[in-house]
């Protein structure tokens, strides 16, 4: 079974080792002692923990699109005809490009909240290099 460290899991769910440490704690987050008395989480644990933290976003209607990541806008550039537009969604960054009517019509300014909906056909998934696997 695949086990993440505290600092490990921090990272996977964007939040300090502390956070992490409290919710293990207060017993929101299940954690065993490794060999070495280290806090490990195992990787079933995490993942169901993460499921349970996705906020869905309230809004005027439904969507689709499955993927939102809430962040805040940390640049905007405009030209004449369109706006590219990043956002800092924890320790993902996210661009789109779009008009710059939309982009001003939205009122895009760094330091704007702001929630990027992506609905793709094409994803593809990577292992990072030095990834543990879980073995079957």
């Amino acid at each position: 079974m695949t086990t993440f460290r505290i600092s490990e899991a921090a990272a996977l769910l964007g939040v300090s080792a502390d956070t992490v440490r409290r919710w293990v704690d207060g017993g929101r987050l299940a954690a065993e002692r490794d060999r070495h008395g280290h806090r490990v989480v195992a990787g079933t644990d995490l993942a169901a923990f993460a499921r349970a933290q996705i906020e869905v976003e309230g809004g005027t209607g439904h969507s689709s699109a499955r993927n939102r990541f809430r962040g805040i806008v940390t640049e905007v550039v405009r030209d004449a005809v369109m706006a590219q537009v990043e956002i800092a969604a924890g320790p993902f960054r996210v661009v789109s490009l779009m008009s710059r009517q939309a982009a001003d019509e939205l009122g895009l300014e760094p330091g704007v909240v702001a929630v990027a909906v992506i609905k793709s056909t094409n994803v593809v998934v990577e292992i990072p290099d030095g990834a543990r696997a879980a073995t079957p």
